[in-house]
């Protein structure tokens, strides 16, 4: 797997390798194209509430859970009931696997409409998902900038541009000491799915 490709020189050095995989072309411009038209057109899509400053707000993009048939996933304190594998995502979920050796039951699918669609800061740190987590992200559509930043450094930053079929891995102890964002943009953006699959366990 091609490690990095896009950081320039100076944080190619600086950032541990071993905390990322990235594969710019995992999927070829047409299966990546032919995906995301699918996906946009016939996934169940919602957009979910949050808590935010002592108030709940509606979340800068939507979601769908897929996984396993007849479960709940319980994840960080809430309960989420998954849709079951389409043949296109089980499909995907099995090349992942054959390629990097991981293994996974869900996906979450995320949809950023437009530049005011965003995640804020964050790590993927719940205990269904283990001390080490290793999470498979592909993105289809828009090109947008993956941010990393140093959990007790704020001034480490990183960032990576997701391009159209890409796949990136984020394994070892990156939820540990890295948080990571979709940031919003003021630029015009066409939509982006973004698929991250994951191996939520059983508490």
């Amino acid at each position: 797997m091609s490690q990095l490709s896009l950081f320039d020189a100076d944080e190619y050095y600086h950032f541990p390798e071993e905390l990322l995989d990235y594969t710019p072309a995992f999927l070829s411009e047409k299966a990546a194209s032919k995906l995301e038209e699918k996906l946009l057109n016939e996934t169940p899509w919602k957009q979910n509430t949050q808590r935010m400053y002592q108030k709940m707000v509606l979340t800068p993009r939507l979601t769908a859970w897929y996984g396993d048939e007849s479960k709940v996933y319980h994840l960080g304190g809430n309960e989420f009931n998954v849709n079951q594998w389409s043949p296109e995502l089980l499909n995907l979920k099995l090349k992942i696997e054959k390629f990097s050796g991981y293994k996974f039951n869900s996906v979450l699918l995320n949809l950023y409409r437009d530049g005011n669609d965003s995640v804020a800061w964050h790590r993927d740190k719940d205990s269904e998902l283990g001390d080490r987590p290793v999470i498979a992200s592909v993105s289809l559509g828009q090109t947008r900038n993956f941010d990393f930043r140093n959990v007790e450094d704020h001034q480490q930053k990183h960032s990576l541009a997701l391009k159209h079929g890409s796949l990136l891995i984020m394994k070892g102890d990156l939820q540990m000491h890295w948080e990571h964002r979709i940031a919003k943009s003021a630029k015009l953006m066409k939509p982006r799915i973004n698929l991250t699959f994951r191996l939520i366990r059983e508490l």
